[in-house]
C-alpha cells in the first residue's frame, strides 16, 4: 500500500513538472530575427577558424529585422541625429532606396557573379553614396527644411543625379590581399615621411609606385602639395598619415573593418559597439550592443579570406593567340602604367591581421583587443590561394596601383561625380564634385558586371572608351589599333575573372585545370608545345 502511495506521488510530481514546462512557452517561439549566430567579445579567440568564418558569414548573410536592431529610427546613415526628429524612420519610412536604410543584408548586394556572398553587385543593387546624410529623400518640394527630404546644405533642391554618387557594389574577392598590400605601401610612405627633416623633400615610392613628393618647410611644417594619388584625409594632420585607402571607389576607407562598420549602419541600421559604445542606443530603436567587436571581426575575416580572382583561358588556339597578343598590347598601350599587373607582398605580409594598424578613431585600433592572425596562403581556406615564391614574395595580380586618378575630361564629363565624399559635407570642395577614382582592380572584373564606378557600362569596351583625363593617351592609343587588335585587348581583359567555387588554380582553363606553361615565352612556342600535346 505504501509503495502504491509513493508511486502515485511520484507520478503526480512528474505530471506537475511536465505541466509547468508546457505552460512556459519557449522564448524563441514567434521570434523573427536573422540567422546570425551571436558572438560575445572574446569568443573569436575560443573557437576554430573555420567556425569563426562560418559565424562571420552568418553576419554577412543576415537579413536584419527590427526585433534585433535592424533599422535606425532616429539617426541618418551618416551617423547624425535626424534633422526632423519628429518624423522617425519607422514604417512607412523605415526603408528608402536612395537615402537608406536600403538593403536587407550584405549578401543581398554582394553576390555577383555566382550568387556567393562576397561578390560584386548588379546595377539594381547600387547605392547613392552621400545621400545617407538626408533623413528620408522624397524630392518633396513642400518640405524646405535642410537635410530632411530634398534640400541640401546650400539650400538647393537636389535631383536624383545630384543628391549623391551612384555606385555599384564592388567585388570583394581577394580583399584580404588588397588590404595587406595597402598596409605595406602605407608603412613605406610613413618611413619616408619620418625621414624627411625640416627644409627637406623626399619622393614617396613604394613597390615601384610613385606617390609624388612630400616636403617640409624650414620651420618643420608639412607641404603635401606634391603628393599624388592619395585622398585628402591622408594629407591632413601633423604629420599627414599618407595612408592608402583601398576601399570605396573614391579611396575613402582604410580597411575592411572601417568599410564594414560604416556599411552596417548606413545600409542596415545596425550599429557596432566599437563606434557607438556599449549599452548605447543612438538610433533609439530599443536595442543596444547590436554588433559586438567579435562579430565585426568575424565578418571582416570572412571577407578577407575570400579566394583571389584568377585568369580563365579557353583551350582553343585562336582564343589563346588573341589573349597572348591582347596582353602584349595592354602593356604597350600604357594601360599597365596604372593597372600594374602584379605587386609583391613581402615579409610575411600574406598573414592578415585584425585590426588594421591604420584604422581611424571609432574603429578598433591595435592594442584595444588581441590581434587575430590568418595565413591567407593556407590551403585550409577556400578558393585560389596565392603562395610565396622562392624569394619570399606573394605576387598579387590585381592590376592596380592603389592611386587616385582623374580619368574624366573635366567637371562636365558624365563620369564625374556631383559630390566629393572625401571632403567635409557641405563644404565648397564637397560640392565641387569628384573626378578622381582608385585605379580599378581588374582582377575579377570580367564577370563582375556592370563596369565602371557607376555601373552604367555592360561591356569592357565601353569602360575602356570612357577613360579620359590622365588615361587620355592610352584611350587614344587603343582607338588607333586595328579592329582585330582591339578585339585581342578585350579578349585578354575577358580572362580576368572571379573563378567558380572549387577552382584552386589561379591560371586555369574552363574545367579548372592549371593552364600549364601560361604565359608562354612566345605564341610560336605555345603553338609548338600545344601541337605536341593535342
Amino acid at each position: 500500500m505504501r509503495s502504491m502511495l509513493l508511486l502515485s506521488s511520484l507520478v503526480f510530481v512528474l505530471l506537475a513538472q511536465a505541466s509547468s514546462l508546457l505552460a512556459q512557452p519557449s522564448t524563441e517561439i514567434g521570434v523573427e530575427v536573422s540567422q546570425r549566430e551571436r558572438l560575445a567579445d572574446g569568443d573569436e579567440f575560443d573557437m576554430p577558424l573555420d567556425e569563426l568564418l562560418r559565424r562571420g558569414q552568418s553576419v554577412f548573410e543576415a537579413e536584419w529585422t527590427p526585433q534585433e536592431g535592424g533599422g535606425r529610427p532616429a539617426m541618418t546613415g551618416a551617423r547624425n541625429p535626424l534633422a526632423a526628429p519628429e518624423d522617425p524612420l519607422v514604417f512607412p519610412r523605415n526603408f528608402n532606396r536612395v537615402s537608406g536604410r536600403d538593403s536587407n543584408s550584405c549578401s543581398g548586394c554582394h553576390s555577383v557573379p555566382f550568387g556567393d556572398p562576397g561578390g560584386g553587385g548588379a546595377f539594381s543593387a547600387g547605392a547613392f553614396v552621400g545621400a545617407e546624410r538626408f533623413d528620408f529623400v522624397s524630392f518633396d518640394h513642400d518640405v524646405t527644411q535642410q537635410g530632411v527630404a530634398s534640400v541640401d546644405e546650400e539650400g538647393k533642391f537636389v535631383t536624383l543625379p545630384t543628391l549623391g554618387n551612384y555606385r555599384v557594389p564592388p567585388g570583394l574577392a581577394g580583399a584580404g590581399y588588397i588590404e595587406m598590400l595597402s598596409r605595406q605601401i602605407t608603412a613605406d610612405l610613413q618611413v619616408i615621411r619620418d625621414n624627411t627633416g625640416a627644409g627637406e623633400s623626399n619622393e614617396l615610392v613604394s613597390k615601384g609606385i610613385s606617390y609624388g613628393v612630400v616636403a617640409r618647410g624650414a620651420d618643420g611644417s608639412w607641404d603635401v602639395s606634391g603628393v599624388a594619388g592619395l585622398a585628402p584625409q591622408s594629407l591632413a594632420g601633423d604629420p599627414p598619415s599618407l595612408a592608402v585607402r583601398p576601399f570605396h571607389q573614391s579611396g575613402t576607407a582604410v580597411s575592411l573593418r572601417e568599410f564594414t562598420v560604416n556599411a552596417m549602419n548606413q545600409h542596415h541600421g545596425m550599429q557596432a559597439v566599437e563606434r557607438f559604445g556599449y549599452d548605447q542606443d543612438p538610433d533609439e530603436d530599443g536595442f543596444t550592443d547590436e554588433l559586438t567587436r567579435a562579430e565585426i571581426t568575424a565578418t571582416v575575416l570572412f571577407i578577407a579570406t575570400r579566394g583571389a580572382p584568377g585568369q580563365m583561358i579557353p583551350n582553343k588556339m585562336e582564343f589563346e593567340e588573341a589573349i597572348f597578343y591582347g596582353e602584349e598590347l595592354f602593356m604597350n598601350l600604357g594601360c599597365a602604367g596604372c593597372h600594374i599587373p602584379q605587386l609583391p607582398l613581402t615579409d610575411g605580409g600574406w598573414t592578415f591581421t585584425e585590426p588594421n594598424p591604420y584604422n581611424p578613431p571609432e574603429i578598433l585600433e591595435v592594442g584595444e583587443a588581441e590581434t587575430y592572425s590568418v595565413d591567407l596562403s593556407s590551403d585550409d581556406l577556400p578558393g585560389v590561394r596565392l603562395k610565396p615564391d622562392n624569394n619570399g614574395a606573394v605576387w598579387v595580380r590585381a592590376f592596380t596601383d592603389f592611386k587616385l586618378h582623374d580619368i574624366t575630361s573635366g567637371p562636365d564629363d558624365p563620369n564625374a561625380e556631383h559630390i566629393d565624399i572625401n571632403s567635409p559635407g557641405g563644404s565648397a570642395a564637397f560640392f565641387a564634385g569628384n573626378r578622381r577614382f582608385l585605379t580599378r582592380r581588374l582582377w575579377g572584373s570580367a564577370n563582375e558586371k556592370p563596369h565602371f564606378h557607376h555601373g552604367k557600362f555592360m561591356t569592357l569596351r565601353e569602360a575602356v572608351e570612357a577613360h579620359s583625363g590622365e588615361a587620355h593617351f592610352s584611350r587614344e592609343a587603343f582607338r588607333g589599333l586595328s579592329a582585330q587588335q582591339q578585339a585581342q585587348v578585350i579578349e585578354f581583359l575577358k580572362t580576368l575573372q572571379v573563378l567558380p567555387s572549387g577552382f584552386t588554380n589561379e591560371i586555369t582553363d574552363p574545367a579548372g585545370a592549371h593552364k600549364l606553361g601560361w604565359p608562354p615565352p612566345s605564341i610560336w612556342a605555345w603553338r609548338f608545345i600545344q601541337g605536341a600535346r593535342r
